[in-house]
């Protein structure tokens, strides 16, 4: 019988417009527009902005079960954010804390190049997106396992190399923008406008060179297998 819980997670459906919304936008406006003394205040405002991405990452989390590094991460994050403007810290540790939390994620994918469960399987190569049986088998059959394995230790290299992208534009974005001290009506609101620069000069390119991988990782299993993108889909994708 299935669990409740289970039945939630195969049921999660990725909500790019609400993620964008919740994350980005609302957080952005309540620090650039809400953080002056007749509104909300500065200590108000960041509480509030970024309890919106703080309580949606938790609720992700929670309701769909699965332990995520990367949401974690993300949660790590926007804790560290809030905790460095109450604190009133120098605003080099915002730009720190910005390139510290890519920066973990791209190294905990080169690390795990070196066990059984690389990240880049987990994300890109798993059952949920291709039938892996499917190819699996067929790439024993033809003597290229050995082949496809080395290409998706590449793709693991550039799956870092994303984050190392990333990395260093959060760093360079928040010592551009972000120059007031922390606790502050104006730290928010540059707090708010690096939230939303960061999506189209971070976000959007990341996402691209994500799909690139994705692309260079399908053109590898088509050569080596031979087959189309529609013979080897997980079944689940393929039956709709």
């Amino acid at each position: 019988m299935t669990s409740p819980n289970t039945s939630a997670v195969s049921d999660h459906k990725p909500r790019p417009w609400i993620d964008l919304l919740v994350s980005i936008v609302i957080p952005s406006v309540i620090l650039m527009k809400f953080s002056g003394d007749e509104y909300l205040g500065s200590v108000n405002a960041l509480i509030i902005g970024l309890a919106f991405p703080l309580g949606w990452g938790l609720f992700e989390l929670i309701r769909y079960g699965k332990k995520n590094f990367i949401a974690l991460l993300g949660i790590i994050s926007v804790t560290l954010t809030g905790g460095i403007g109450l604190l009133e810290l120098d605003a080099g540790w915002l730009a720190i804390k910005e390139a510290a939390v890519p920066a973990v994620i791209g190294l905990a994918v080169l690390v795990s190049t070196r066990t059984r469960y690389p990240l880049v399987r987990t994300l890109l190569y798993n059952p949920n997106v291709l039938d892996v049986d499917k190819i699996h088998q067929t790439l024993i059959e033809k003597g290229k396992v050995a082949e496809f394995e080395a290409r998706l230790l590449n793709a693991s290299y550039f799956f870092a190399a994303t984050f190392l992208f990333s990395s260093i534009m959060n760093y360079v974005l928040a010592r551009w923008i972000v120059t007031s001290d922390a606790g502050t009506q104006a730290f928010n609101e540059e707090l708010g406008r690096m939230t939303l620069v960061s999506y189209p000069m971070i976000a959007i390119p990341s996402m691209v060179m994500m799909m690139l991988i994705f692309w260079y990782l399908w053109r590898t299993i088509s050569r080596l297998t031979g087959y189309k993108l529609e013979q080897v889909m997980a079944p689940h994708l393929a039956d709709k």
